[in-house]
């Protein structure tokens, strides 16, 4: 079953909340990254003339993704950017799990880009990444 996410109108009333999974981590990894950059702005509006390069390193695949999430929101607020793709790598090593990550978008364009939500964060609300039944599952709440 491939990789996806459903957006939950119940969950975070306020917020934006979001299931996604995978058969793997980078599956799972890639259909919350997608749900973020959704949540966001379609990204077939969004064009590829920005790139930013991020890494990090962590011994919890949840803190993990948490921080990848976030480079989403950092990314947006500090180069002023939505996302049309991204990409990841997920090593595995001494303990430890290293993502090598990259962000490709452009500038925010309201008259060429279907923009949707400033999303101004990652919440630990609700927040969950598990392995059940041999699919990886993530529960995030955005904060909008």
């Amino acid at each position: 079953m491939p990789a996806s996410f459903l957006f939950l109108d119940d969950v975070a009333l306020a917020d934006l909340a979001f299931d996604a999974e995978g058969d793997s981590v980078p599956e799972v990894f890639e259909a919350a990254s997608n749900a973020v950059m959704e949540a966001m702005a379609d990204p077939k509006t969004v064009g590829a003339t920005w790139e930013r390069c991020v890494e990090h390193v962590a011994a919890d695949l949840a803190e993990l993704l948490f921080d990848w999430l976030s480079d989403f929101v950092y990314w947006k607020d500090a180069a002023g950017v939505v996302f049309s793709r991204a990409s990841i790598s997920l090593i595995q090593a001494g303990g430890q799990w290293t993502l090598a990550g990259t962000l490709i978008g452009e500038p925010v364009n309201q008259a060429t880009q279907m923009l949707r939500n400033d999303v101004k964060g990652v919440t630990k609300h609700l927040y969950r990444l598990r392995q059940d039944n041999g699919r990886w599952r993530v529960r995030v709440v955005l904060d909008v």
